[in-house]
C-alpha cells in the first residue's frame, strides 16, 4: 500500500537548503537526549501527533524482547486517558486464538501495511478486534509493521474515529515517521531488555550495579550480610534414574519455590549451583536484625512450599537450609573476559558446611550463632557444637523448631 508523498510536511523545522525535517522526526531523533521506556515515548508521541492535528483516538504497538517469560510487550495509548497501558505477551503466543485472528498476523506474515475503513454501510470488519473498535466509534484503523535491526518485526497501529478517518497528510506523516519509531522504539526496548536480562541473570540489586557502571574486575566491598544457602539431598542419585529432561523441571520446582520466598522476603538469589542456591539479605549491611528476620521467614516458607510441593509427589524431594550471617566480599569476581557479581568469603564456605548438618542433625533449617543471636523475630533453639570441616573450633548450631515448617 503507498501513501500520497509530500515533499515537506507542514512546520517543517529547516536544517539547511534543500533539507526540511518535521520536528515531530526531530524529537524522535534526539529526544532531548534522554531515554524514556516504550510506554511513556509512545503516550509522548501521541500527544505530538495530536497536537500537530492527526485525528487519533487509539495507538498500539508491539515490541518483541528477550525474557524467560515474556515473548513481548504491547503498549496502548488512548486519547483521554492517563498513561500507557502496557501488556505483557508470552511465549507461544503466536499459536493463540487472539493472535491468529488479529490483523498484526497479516504484518507477520510479510505485509507492508493494512487498512480497514471502520464506517459507511458496509465496513470489513474481518477481525475481531475491528469489530470492537467500530463498537467504540472508531472510522479508520490503520496497521504497519515495525522493522527492527535484530531482523524481528513488531507493528504500530493508528486508530481514529474523526469522520472520514485519516486523510493523506496524516498516513503521509505517519508513514515517515515509522523509520524513526522503529529505530527509538528499539532502542529503549533494548536498554529495558538489557536490564531485564541482568535482572534475570544475576539478580536485581547485581543488575542496577552493573548497569550503573560497576563492572571492573575484582571491585567489590566488605559488609555484613545474612546468607540463606539451600542443597537438595541425594539429587545425584536422583539424577542417575531419571531422564535429563525430568531432572531439570524438578529442578526447576524446586528453584521456583525457594527463589519465589527469597524474593518475597526482599532477598536476592544472587546464584544456583547445580542443585544448590545461594542468596543473601541486606547486603548494604544496614540492618542486621532485619535482614536475619527476612532470611528465617524466607526460609520458613521455603520449607512450607517445599513441603506441600512434596504432598504431591510419590517420591519427595530432600532439601537443607542454612542460615548464617558473617562478613562477605561482594562484588565482581572471575577471570579477565567473563566475571560473576557475587559474594565470597569464609562465610560463604561455613554456610556450606552447616547446611551439610541437615542430614545429620535431621533438621531442614540450621543457623549459626552469629545468625541466631542477631534473629529476634523467630525461636531458634541450640543444638550444641558440632565441628564444621574446615573450620577450626567447633561451633554452635541452632535450629528452628520442625513444627514451625510444616505449616
Amino acid at each position: 500500500m503507498a501513501w500520497q508523498a509530500v515533499s515537506e510536511p507542514p512546520s517543517a523545522q529547516s536544517l539547511g537548503p534543500g533539507f526540511a525535517v518535521h520536528p515531530i522526526a526531530a524529537w524522535l531523533a534526539a529526544h532531548g537526549g534522554l531515554r524514556a521506556d516504550p510506554g511513556t515515548l509512545l503516550a509522548g508521541l501521541c500527544e505530538k501527533l495530536v497536537a500537530a492535528g492527526v485525528p487519533l483516538m487509539r495507538v498500539s504497538t508491539g515490541v518483541p524482547t528477550l525474557h524467560p517469560q515474556v515473548a513481548g510487550r504491547q503498549f496502548t495509548w488512548r486519547r483521554g486517558q492517563d498513561g500507557v497501558s502496557a501488556t505483557p505477551h508470552g511465549h507461544g503466543v503466536e499459536r493463540s486464538s487472539d493472535y491468529l485472528d488479529s490483523p498484526i498476523r497479516v504484518l507477520h506474515q510479510g505485509a507492508g501495511a493494512l487498512r480497514r475503513r471502520l464506517e459507511g454501510p458496509a465496513p470489513r470488519l474481518d477481525f475481531p478486534i475491528l469489530k470492537e473498535l467500530a463498537d467504540e466509534g472508531a472510522t479508520d484503523y490503520v496497521a504497519m509493521p515495525l522493522g527492527f535491526s535484530s531482523g524481528r518485526t513488531g507493528f504500530i497501529s493508528w486508530v481514529s474515529d474523526r469522520p472520514g478517518g485519516f486523510g493523506a497528510l496524516d498516513l503521509s506523516l505517519l508513514d515517515g515517521l515509522l523509520p524513526l519509531i522503529a529505530l527509538r522504539l528499539e532502542l529503549e526496548a533494548a536498554h529495558d531488555m538489557t536490564q531485564s536480562l541482568l535482572e534475570t541473570y544475576l539478580g536485581g540489586d547485581a543488575a542496577r550495579r552493573v548497569l550503573s557502571g560497576d563492572v571492573t574486575r575484582g571491585r567489590g566491598k566488605r559488609t555484613r550480610a545474612a546468607i540463606l544457602l539451600s542443597d537438595l539431598r541425594d539429587f545425584t542419585a536422583l539424577s542417575d534414574r531419571l531422564p535429563a529432561e525430568r531432572v531439570i523441571a524438578l529442578l526447576n520446582d524446586y528453584f521456583d519455590i525457594v527463589t519465589t520466598q527469597v524474593e518475597k522476603h526482599r532477598g536476592q538469589v544472587l546464584k544456583f549451583i547445580g542443585d544448590g542456591l545461594l542468596a543473601v539479605f541486606d547486603v548494604d549491611g544496614s540492618n542486621r536484625g532485619t535482614a536475619c528476620c527476612q532470611a528465617v521467614h524466607a526460609a520458613i516458607d521455603a520449607a512450607r512450599g517445599m513441603a506441600a510441593w512434596n504432598r504431591d509427589r510419590e517420591e519427595p524431594l530432600e532439601f537443607g537450609i542454612a542460615l548464617h550471617l558473617d562478613d562477605v566480599l561482594y562484588g565482581n569476581i572471575g577471570a579477565a573476559g567473563r566475571l560473576d557479581f557475587t559474594v565470597i568469603g569464609k562465610a560463604v564456605n561455613e554456610a556450606a558446611r552447616i547446611e551439610r548438618l541437615c542430614r545429620s542433625l535431621d533438621r531442614r533449617v540450621l543457623a549459626s550463632a552469629s545468625f541466631a543471636r542477631s534473629c529476634g523475630c523467630e525461636p531458634l533453639v541450640s543444638l550444641g557444637r558440632h565441628r564444621l570441616r574446615g573450620v577450626g573450633e567447633p561451633q554452635e548450631i541452632f535450629a528452628l523448631a520442625e513444627a514451625r515448617l510444616a505449616g
